[in-house]
């Protein structure tokens, strides 16, 4: 089958530059995605399409995290599994087919009948995790392995959201969501552990970041235990230590990675900002566990906050790199970086009860995300669809 081939490298020049590499065409229907699924919930959630829309909490929790973030995790692990290995992730028709699979995802879950919608849609995780497993195993590269097993943990997640909408568990629908964010959160902080303090020594003057493997380690373990405690609603007595000393050791970590001196340099600082939202929804979970501010409110710092922030950080950078231009922030790169912040500081307010009658900070923040990834899909549309301008392939 074309989903399950691995192309060999003689395909890296070959077809259309949007088909050579990973990060192309998925960071390109992510963006544009993106920028249009969050005014659509609006206008479901302020009433504004007409009624039996299929567009409602469950479809937006469903379609960000599982259709928006998965095909820029999808997108990054392609790209970066190809620089790990030095085999070709998926690329020509195999690439393709995979995003006519995610796009028929996004296209049931508006549109098909539950279950039809449900099989459509779950498929992706699974057939896009294949290649990449694949890949690591023919280069030995059991390092990353942990990822593929990430990306299995999403499709059990999405597999249960589809049996909680179907009928079929007596769970609450969120449950699941909740569980594959939490994920994303130790991709994030695990593949952020590797890279932001290497961006940092080498592209913040006068820098030297301080790396220390076992804070390290002892860091992503006390987030990987406090969103185990999360998920299996352990004891409040339980999780708000844990949650509370992961929190404060990534906040130890930023400090010792010299997070103000890349306040020059946009393309650091918004990765440092973003890995610091990690901190700040750990300590809202903990808050929320009490009852004293809502669940949303933790769970929109680690989503708008830390992954969208990082998200953007990183589509950007990776952009730029693998198209062979230079790793440099200009206005659209600033503008989208402080756009997506200014959202997540709206959202959050509005999640804490610092809103107006009329969801007008609510509404503020949706208009500032949908304004960052936009402005992304303007600018880079061109990049991720046009050759490398160093004539390298990819």
């Amino acid at each position: 089958m074309t989903l399950l081939r691995i192309d060999e490298p003689a395909t890296a020049k070959a077809g259309h530059p949007l088909w050579r590499l990973g990060f192309r065409p998925f960071y390109m229907v992510a963006a544009i995605f993106s920028a249009l699924a969050i005014p659509l919930w609006m206008a479901q959630y302020f009433g504004w399409l007409p009624h039996g829309t299929n567009v409602g909490y469950m479809w937006h929790i469903h379609e960000m995290v599982f259709g928006m973030a998965a095909a820029v995790v999808v997108g990054f692990l392609y790209t970066a599994g190809y620089n790990w290995t030095g085999f070709w992730t998926p690329v020509r028709g195999h690439l393709a087919a995979l995003v006519a699979l995610w796009l028929a995802g996004r296209v049931a879950m508006l549109i098909a009948p539950p279950l039809a919608a449900a099989v459509i849609d779950w498929l992706f995780l699974p057939f896009a995790a294949w290649p990449l497993f694949r890949v690591m195993q023919k280069a030995n590269n059991q390092r990353n392995y942990f990822l593929v097993g990430l990306l299995g943990l999403m499709a059990i997640a999405n597999a249960l959201f589809h049996a909680i909408a179907l009928g079929w568990l007596a769970v609450a629908p969120a449950a699941p969501v909740e569980a594959a964010i939490l994920v994303i959160v130790m991709m994030e902080a695990a593949i952020g552990t590797r890279i932001i303090p290497m961006f940092t020594r080498n592209g913040a003057p006068g820098s030297t970041p301080l790396v220390q493997p076992k804070v390290d380690k002892a860091s992503l373990g006390l987030l990987a235990l406090s969103a185990l405690c999360w998920v299996a609603q352990a004891p409040k007595w339980l999780f708000a230590p844990v949650a509370l000393a992961a929190a404060a050791l990534v906040l130890v970590r930023l400090y010792r990675w010299q997070a103000l001196r890349t306040l020059s340099v946009p393309l650091l600082w918004i990765m440092h900002l973003s890995y610091a939202w990690i901190a700040a929804g750990f300590v809202l979970l903990v808050l929320a566990r009490w009852n004293l501010v809502s669940v949303s409110a933790g769970f929109h710092a680690l989503t708008v906050g830390s992954m969208a922030g990082l998200i953007l950080g990183m589509i950007t950078r990776t952009t730029l790199g693998h198209t062979g231009r230079p790793l440099k922030a200009g206005r659209a790169e600033r503008c989208m970086f402080m756009l997506i912040q200014l959202s997540a500081f709206a959202r959050v307010a509005a999640a804490l009860g610092f809103d107006t009658h009329h969801g007008m900070v609510l509404m503020i923040s949706a208009g500032l995300w949908t304004a960052a990834f936009a402005v992304y899909a303007i600018v880079y549309v061109p990049y991720l669809s046009s050759a490398r301008v160093d004539g390298k392939p990819g």
